[in-house]
């Protein structure tokens, strides 16, 4: 049994990819990591600009999409969705043995992450125009996110909510998603075939507060460096259990709904002082999801440490917040910045791939 596999098997916690490639789906490789425990795969616009501009494999396309006088976007977006189709197919199978695993994600344009009905429609256009069952549209967690997710629950569409940073935003999240799913249920909708997953956000935060401790230069602020993101995805795990729980989701789960699991996001390590497994090795647990890059899967299953830890230590995670707050790290400012960085990260890579488009069509345009 691959580490992956005992992930999913022994703690309960869904190992996704974070990253989606044409060459992998070309060549097997996504067919095979998925065979090796991979239950499912996240993707973004900084992940899909790569995978365009860094290879050749979308230029027979993009020519025939060009010649046919496709506009830029377009051909851009039929691309992204050629890949999370086929993507789909391949994990397929995972879905059908559960339905609680299998999805890809696909995100609507990074633009439009400030414009509430701007993203209802984007997100209905893309899961009208892909309709199947294991899509997951991502929509921000932003202020003008949440009600979009609310009412995308509420049409009994399936969603993966990101760039989520802090717990107040993660509370507000929960809370589109059950009052999504009692619209559902009040209008006669069927939950059972709507999933959701909310993307909390851990290794992003840890760089930003560490960045604030070190400005602030104190013994008790930098004693706290590398603890921040650990201790906030802990709480997010209690506050989900919590939630999930009780008469009022109780009467939801008679109806078929599934609960809305944390996804891991971001777990890659930016510090090279800390364990390059860190941010999986410390999140371990039932009903979560993982996501992990190439580098990430392979360290892990080299010298990861797989045990249940989400819901170790909890009180320890308490006091680290606490002791954050005392010296003077606002974790609601933390994550509104880094939720502005995230919008601006996603947009710029929406634009580089659409400015290295327009050169490739620029330059087919004179053959």
């Amino acid at each position: 049994m691959t580490a992956l596999q005992r992930l999913y098997t022994e703690f309960g916690q869904s190992p996704w990819l974070d990253n989606l490639t044409r060459g992998y789906l070309r060549d097997g490789t996504l067919k095979r990591m998925v065979a090796d425990g991979i239950r499912g795969v996240t993707a973004n616009p900084t992940i899909v600009a790569k995978a365009i501009v860094g290879s050749a494999d979308y230029d027979e396309q993009f020519a025939a999409l060009t010649a046919a006088g496709r506009p830029l976007e377009d051909a851009y977006w039929q691309l992204v969705l050629d890949d999370i189709t086929a993507a789909l197919g391949v994990l397929r199978p995972v879905f059908d043995a559960g339905g609680i695993d299998g999805f890809v994600s696909v995100e609507v344009a990074a633009e439009l992450a400030r414009d509430t009905e701007a993203t209802l429609a984007a997100a209905r256009a893309l899961h009208e125009r892909i309709a199947a069952p294991n899509l997951f549209v991502k929509i921000p967690a932003t202020a003008e996110g949440v009600p979009a997710v609310r009412q995308m629950i509420a049409e009994g569409r399936s969603i993966n909510i990101t760039l989520i940073f802090s717990l107040a935003r993660y509370q507000q999240i929960i809370e589109a998603y059950l009052c999504g799913l009692e619209a559902l249920v009040e209008r006669g909708g069927d939950p059972s075939r709507v999933h959701s997953v909310a993307s909390f956000f851990v290794s992003r935060v840890d760089t930003e507060v560490d960045r604030r401790l070190q400005t602030a230069g104190t013994h008790q602020a930098t004693a706290l460096q590398g603890q921040a993101a650990i201790a906030q995805a802990k709480l997010a795990y209690r506050l989900f259990r919590r939630r999930f729980t009780g008469q009022r989701w109780q009467r939801l789960a008679a109806h078929g709904a599934h609960p809305q699991r944390p996804l891991w996001a971001s777990t890659s390590t930016k510090n090279p002082a800390l364990p390059d497994t860190r941010y999986v090795d410390e999140l371990i647990g039932p009903d979560t999801v993982t996501t992990l890059p190439e580098t990430t899967i392979a360290a892990f299953t080299e010298h990861g440490t797989p045990a249940r830890t989400i819901d170790t230590a909890v009180d320890d995670a308490a006091e680290v917040m606490r002791r954050l707050a005392a010296a003077g790290i606002d974790m609601d400012d933390v994550a509104l910045h880094l939720e502005n960085q995230g919008v601006a990260n996603f947009h710029a890579s929406s634009q580089q791939v659409l400015a290295a488009l327009a050169a490739k069509a620029h330059q087919l345009s004179r053959h």
